[in-house]
Order: C-alpha cells, then structure tokens, then sequence
C-alpha cells in the first residue's frame, strides 16, 4: 500500500465519554487504508474484555486519545497506556481536548486534533501516523459491524453540527453519565430492527438533559437532528412539518398533516437521522409519529411504559462523584466534604443539585446551604429553576401530583399516603381489599382489588412521581418531601391516617414463620419510618411492635428500642397502663431492655405487665400466659433459674388444660421448660421432657419449624450433659444445616446452634475442628451481634477452652480476660455466664504460671457463686474442689499467695 501503511492493526485507545471522536478517528483511518481495532465495533457481548484488550495491544500499535476522561484513573484506559509502556511499545497519542499529560508520557509528541475543521484535523491525524496525507490505491472495506450500517459516508468531525437541525442550547455545566451516553449510542447503533430508546425516570432526574447532550455529542453522526416538544401530542404535527420544509421534503404551505406523511415516508428510507421527542407521557398518542427506517429516536418521558414501541432506559439518580462535579460545574468552590454533604442531602439528583449550585454562584456559602435545606427544603426547591430546566424541583412536583389528581383522585391519595413512610418499595398489592376502617373512602375504593390497584399504579407511572415494580411503590426520598411540605394541613392529616392504614393492611403475619420474612424485610423500613408515638390504632401498633421483634430476633435490639420506647411512652400518655396496646407494647419493650443488658428495668416491666394481666383478665387468659413465658425467659436470663422453673411449670400446667397439649404454645412452654429443669441440674428430667416436646412439634409443626429447631439445639446440648455426646453431634449437625437452610446463616439462633455444636465437637474428641468452627462462629456474631450481645460472649467464652485445650493457653488467657471483663459490665458481676468465664480463667491463669491471680479469682468466683446458686450447686460444687485442690498444692509446694 502507499502512504505508509502496514499490515498491523491500529487499537483505538479511548474513554467512553470520547466515543465520538474514537469513531470518526476510526473511520479516518479505514479510509486511509489501516486496518483498525475499535471495541465498540468489535468487541461483542460475552467477549472477555480483559483478552481482547491484551490481545489488541499484543499488536504493537496503539493511538492514545488523550482528554480529561482519559487519564481519571478509575479507567481501562490506565492499564492500557501503561501496559504499553511497560512493555516498550509504541504509543501514538492524539489530544482531543485540552488536558495536561502525565509526566510519564511527556516525551511522547502529541498531536492536537482539536479547535480544527474536518479537513485540517484528517491531516493531522495522518501525518500522526503515517507522514502523508495521500489517499490509498484501493478503497478500504469495511467492518462487519457498526459502520455498514450508519450511511453511506462516514461521521463527521465531533462538534460539527448537522446541516438540518432544532437542538435547544446546549448545558454548558453538563456532567458525568458517560455510562449512559455510551450505552445509549452503542443500543442506537447496533442495527437492531427498532432503534428507539425511551429514557424515562422521575421528574428532575436529567432525562432531557441526557437526550440533548447524545444529540451535541454525537451530533457528527447525523445529517437531520430535530427535537420536538411532546407533552401536548397535539402540537407534533407542526414541528414535524417545519422539520419536513426545512429538509426539502414537503413544500411550503403544505397542510401538516401531509407534511407529516411525506417526511415519515422519506425517513423511512433515509440513514444519519435523530428525533428526540421530549416529555412524551403517552405512548399511545406518539406512535403514529414514530418512524421506521435506519434513524435514530430518542424519547424522553416520565411514564415507564413504552415497551410496545421502544426500549426503555431507566435513568436514576447520579454517582456521587457525577453529583459533586455537578454542584461545582457553575463555577462553586466547594471542599469535598461540603460538597459530599450536599450531594447526600440531595439524594444526587440533578435538578435539585443544579438548583443548589445556581445558589451558590448567587453568594450562597455551602454552610448556609446546608443550614436552609435543613430548615425548609420545599423552599429551597421552590426558587426558579437553572438554565436549562422549565421549572424547579418543587413546581415539578406540584404540577405533577395536580394532574394525577385531576386524573386519577385515588392514585393520587396512594402517593400522598406513601409520601410519609420510607423512601423504599411498599408492597401496595399486598393491601389490596384488605385496608382497615380508618383509611379514607377514596383508598378504600382505590386499592380495593388487585386489579384496582394496577389502575393507580398505572396511573402513577405515567406521572413519572414513583418507581413501579413487581407490586411495589417507590417514591424518592426528595419526592417524599417536596409531597409532604405542599401537603395543606387536612391533606396531611388524611395521609398520615391512609399511611398507618397501609401499614396495618400490609402487615404480613406471625414473625416467627419464615414463609413471612421476606415480606417483613419489604416492610421493615416502612414500619420504622412511621412516627410511633403518631400511630392512632390497634392494627398499627401491634404492626409496629411486631416489626421492632422482628428486629430483635435478628439481633438488632437497639434499635428497636428506640421505636418501642415512643411507642410505649406514647400509649401510656394517650391511653393509660392498662390498656390492651400498652401492655402488649411493654412485652415488647421488656425484651428490648433485656437483650440490650438493661435487666433491672426488664424485670420490673415484665413484672408489672403480667400483674396487670392477671387482674384485668385472670390467670388463664392468652396473653396473661405470653406474659408469664416471656418473665421466666428474663429470669432465666438473669440465672434465677428456681424462679424460671417455677413459673414455666405453672404455665405449662395452664396451657396444657386451656390450649391442649399439643397446642404450639403449649409445647413451646414445654420447651423452655426442659431448660429450666437443665439449669437447676434436673438434667436427666430435661432430656426426657425434651425428647417428648420435639417429638411432638416435628409431627405437629414440622421437622423444620423454627419452634422445633430451638427445641433441637437445646436438646442436643441437654444430651451431651448425660453423656450421650455422640446422639448430641448428629442432633446437633441435623439442627445447624437446617437453621442455615430455614433462617440463614447470619440469623442469631444459626450462629447459637454453631457455638453449641462447636463444644459438642471438643467433647467427641474433635478439640481442633470445634476451634475452628468457634472462631469462624465467633467472627460473624462480632459482625452481625455486635461484641457485647451475649451469644458473642458465650462463643468467645467457648473458644477461650478450646485454645487452652490444644495448648494455646497464652491465647485462652488474653481471650477469657477480654471476655470477663466485657461479661462483667454487660451482664453483672454475679451472673452466672459471668461465673463461668471467671472460673474457666482462673484455670487458664494457673496453667501459665500466674498462681496467686489464679487462686484469688478462683476464690472470688466460689463465694459468688455459693451466693447465686448454692452450696449443693454442681458449678457451685466444682469451683469449690478446684480451690481447694489448687490451695493444697500451693501448701505442699511451699507458694505464697
């Protein structure tokens, strides 16, 4: 060939932001007879980037496009030039944009291709890489892909405008979604039969702003680019039919209708076209409007639904990184805290975050900013919109919801009612026909049926003011707030009653059974968004309290405690200490004051409540008997063990005659009792009780039943305290695979059923496999409990034996004192787990040699635990022999104290 090429293959190096250029560049190239490598012409789907990378660059040749993007360091872009320098390759750099180059590559040349016309920047780019500017002697091919398929000749120069086109002002402060940009050109570009992409998503999430800067800049692709206004279909024809005269396809005067006609037609079969139809909210009415042929449409809508006519494209929100470049782009100084913080108050969306940076190019500093969105966001959005924006973030909104209600009242009170719980999916088909009494007759009929339901959530969707997916509503936080503050005083009220409603009719059953978690999980934030001290009914207290046990049982008792704390205060100021919810509540909170070691108050609440039980509705009323179980838990808790067997024995008789026995309370009485008669040293008396209960609940309730697996886990630690260790493994075993199958593998009563099969373990022999398994088991309670819950301290008080038994008593020693200490703040210095850990310590501290600690510790255990369980105490007995052993041989060796 002449010119100077050869037979490689030149790898077009590039940012995704850079596409444009990268294709003209490549074309260039093609026509001047090189043979060109460009991933987006390809590289397919399913190809491994990393391969085809290194494959391209094995071929020695690779032209830079240096520009900002191409240096950020978060690119492919930055393992491709440096991979070619460390293997000495030759780079040929082109500047696209004005950019500094790395110190690294400053003795490369670069040639600017920027700032040039078409023809100035073809020569330039040749003589980059082959001297000459001479045509070749035969026409090059082209590629399969892409190129084939955009016209008959080539892109123009990026930046270069079409030579028929309507495009409003470009954004000047347009940043960031590269991403997007790319995926839109590569989805328009790949030849597929329809090439229309629906961009849609909430009002002031950047949609038109997206479609304008793909028109700018991919501008060189075509020859017609036209933006029509599109939220009146009825003012359609007139732009198209302008669009038609200017191209010379209908005369002047032409009635626009067949304006229409004529320029459909010839799009048909014309290439290098782009239509953007802006703020189309109704597919139906765009479609006779939508060409075929080989152009390109973009449409920009709130409304999801366009399937039928195009491919839609969600766009969200923006990276922080895109919404800090943003808030900066008007010209604001702003340090990367303030601008991080503002950005998270704005949820990263643009409109707001352009509103916020036009402020602050008026004077604003970022700390009053900050101060005024704390103070009334509704007010900051309510200010005029930036260039480039018809209307600011508040006035969206306020239109918005203005026409859904005008259109579809129901839809519109689901939004309001939705606009104070989370800013996360509801499940609104899981309350349809089920809404309690005090929701407002338009809910009512709104979210009557399922079918009903589909009605308003189309009708939202069309709106642009919610997510819709899978049955479930979500409106952005900021969404929320724009609704909640233009909300008049009655409006709210009314919300805030259809929003407990909701709540109330979602509620998805017993927290215990596992069919119910996921639908739980949906729910949780929701129940814990809602004021409590708000809520106002029975159905939505009892769905609160329910969500905070939930909680609980996931080890999360802090906060849940906060929730239940408001919610108790709150129903004992507005409804009295006997009522039915408060005392309900107080259950509730009792057990959030015992898992978060507040045992004093826990006791004393439980006390109370089951008091007022019995006096309000007798000793054989349900909840009289839940309240009786859940106070004999707390003492069991507490190590007043007596106490606990006492009361689980008259519960489980009353139970027993009220409900059966094989009722699922009744065994789970029986259940927690076989633990009682464990801890009193009626061992033997456990096994049996609780071989019956589990015998029971895997007929009654199922092998797999969360009721039956506790049951499960403490029979098989009551078996291995009778010698039956090795029935106590496979129990053991059986129990754990099925709680990781039934609760998963992070639930607190998994990782509870670990830690005991872990000491089944050392004592079957198998000393090093239960270290292991206790110091994995140990590892995720720190990560999901926290280091203070008292499961992570029975673990780690485990390990600590388990070290010491394989020699590692150095590691026991540190490990038991870390262990005592924590126990003895969290649970008391006389709690029996607290005990245990100091005996086992006093062991660990005699075995290294440390003698008199070991004996003084020893001895401060021993008068405890005669205090806490007695003389005749098999622990009690124990400590006692220990001591008495370890004094002799002090005596006989002649040791001190």
């Amino acid at each position: 060939m002449s010119d100077g090429t050869s037979d490689a293959t030149w790898f077009v190096s590039h940012a995704g932001a850079d596409r444009a250029w990268a294709e003209w560049i490549a074309w260039q190239l093609l026509d001047a007879g090189h043979e060109v490598e460009l991933d987006c012409w390809d590289w397919g789907t399913g190809d491994n980037f990393i391969l085809k990378m290194n494959a391209a660059l094995e071929q020695g040749r690779m032209l830079a496009l240096f520009s900002p993007a191409y240096f950020e360091p978060e690119r492919f872009t930055t393992p491709e030039w440096t991979a070619m320098l460390a293997r000495q390759k030759q780079i040929t750099p082109v500047r696209i944009a004005k950019t500094p180059t790395p110190a690294i590559l400053s003795p490369f040349i670069v040639t600017d291709l920027f700032g040039l016309d078409e023809q100035a920047a073809r020569e330039a780019l040749l003589r980059a890489v082959n001297g000459t500017t001479g045509r070749p002697v035969r026409a090059p091919g082209r590629p399969p892909g892409m190129l084939s398929r955009i016209g008959g000749t080539g892109p123009r120069l990026p930046g270069s405008l079409p030579r028929v086109r309507n495009l409003p002002a470009r954004n000047a402060a347009f940043t960031g979604r590269d991403s997007l940009l790319v995926h839109l050109r590569e989805a328009l570009a790949s030849g597929q039969r329809v090439a229309v992409q629906a961009l849609h998503g909430r009002g002031g999430v950047g949609k038109t702003q997206l479609a304008l800067e793909y028109a700018y800049r991919f501008a060189g692709e075509y020859e017609v680019a036209w933006w029509i206004t599109s939220e009146d279909p009825a003012l359609i024809p007139d732009q198209l039919g302008q669009l038609a005269g200017r191209a010379g396809i209908a005369p002047a005067g032409t009635p626009p209708a067949a304006a229409v006609e004529l320029l459909l037609a010839e799009l048909g079969t014309m290439s290098r076209w782009l239509l953007v139809f802006d703020n189309a909210e109704d597919p139906d009415a765009l479609a006779p409007f939508l060409p075929g042929g080989p152009g390109h449409v973009l449409i920009t809508s709130r409304n999801s639904l366009w399937t039928s006519y195009a491919v839609p494209v969600d766009v969200d929100t923006l990276s922080r990184t895109e919404s800090m470049a943003l808030l900066r782009a008007r010209g604001a100084h702003l340090t990367d805290v303030d601008a991080d913080d503002i950005a998270s108050t704005l949820d990263d969306l643009p409109l707001a975050l352009a509103q916020a940076a036009a402020l602050l190019v008026r004077g604003l500093s970022a700390a009053d900013l900050r101060e005024e969105l704390a103070a009334n966001l509704v007010e900051v959005m309510a200010h005029h919109p930036p260039p480039g924006y018809p209307a600011g973030l508040a006035a969206q909104v306020r239109l918005t919801r203005s026409r859904l209600k005008a259109e579809h009242p129901g839809a519109a009170a689901v939004v309001d009612a939705v606009a104070l719980l989370a800013p996360e999916p509801f499940p609104l088909t899981a309350c349809a026909g089920r809404l309690p009494e005090q929701a407002s007759a338009l809910l009512v009929e709104t979210v009557g049926s399922r079918m009903a339901v589909g009605s308003a959530v189309e009708a939202i969707a069309r709106h642009g003011l919610a997510r819709v997916q899978d049955g479930t509503l979500q409106l952005h936080r900021l969404t929320q707030d724009m609704l909640a503050g233009q909300m008049t005083v009655e409006e709210y009220g009314q919300a805030r009653a259809d929003a407990e409603a909701f709540l109330a009719a979602a509620s998805p059953g017993d927290t215990n059974e596992p069919r119910w978690w996921p639908a739980w999980q949906i729910l949780l934030p929701h129940a814990l968004a809602f004021d409590a001290a708000r809520l106002t009914t029975s159905q939505g207290r009892e769905m609160v309290g329910e969500a905070c046990w939930y909680l609980m049982d996931r080890g999360q008792a802090r906060l849940a405690r906060e929730h239940l704390q408001r919610l108790y205060d709150a129903c004992l100021q507005q409804l009295g200490p006997d009522h039915g919810d408060t005392l309900r509540t107080a259950q509730y909170l009792a057990r959030a004051y015992s898992e978060t070691q507040d045992h004093e108050r826990s006791r004393a609440l439980h006390e109370d409540t089951l008091n007022r039980f019995q006096r309000l509705f007798g000793d054989e009323d349900p909840d009289t008997l839940s309240s009786a179980l859940n106070l004999a838990e707390h003492l069991r808790a507490l190590g007043r063990h007596e106490e606990a067997l006492a009361l689980d024995e008259k519960t489980l008789t009353v139970r027993r005659r009220v409900l059966g026995v094989e009722h699922p309370d009744t065994l789970i009485t029986a259940s927690n009792l076989a633990v009682d008669l464990a801890r009193v040293g009626r061992v033997g008396d456990a096994v049996v009780l609780g071989e019956k209960t589990l015998a029971v609940q895997r007929r009654v309730l199922g092998v797999e039943h969360p009721d039956t697996l506790a049951t499960a886990s403490n029979l098989a630690i009551h078996l291995a305290e009778v010698g039956r260790v090795g029935d106590a493994v496979v129990l053991g075993e059986e129990t754990l695979d099925a709680r990781r199958r039934v609760l998963g593998v992070d639930h607190p009563d998994t990782l509870r059923t670990a830690n005991n099969l872990a000491n089944r373990m050392a004592e079957a022999g198998r000393v090093e496999e239960a270290m292991i398994f206790g110091e994995e088991t140990l590892a995720v309670q720190r990560r999901v409990l926290g280091v203070e819950h008292p499961d992570t301290l029975r673990t780690a008080s485990n390990l600590a034996l388990r070290l010491a038994e394989l020699g590692r008593v150095v590691d026991a020693v540190v490990l038991g004192e870390e262990t005592l200490e924590v126990r003895r703040r969290v649970l008391g210095v006389e709690h029996p787990d607290t005990l245990l850990t100091a005996n086992n310590l006093a062991v660990h501290l005699r075995d290294v040699g440390r003698t008199g600690e070991a004996r003084a510790l020893g001895e401060e255990t021993l008068a405890a635990r005669r205090r806490v369980l007695g003389e005749g105490h098999s622990d009690t007995r124990r400590t006692a022999a220990w001591v008495e052993r370890l004094v002799k041989a002090q005596a006989e060796s002649g040791a001190g104290d």
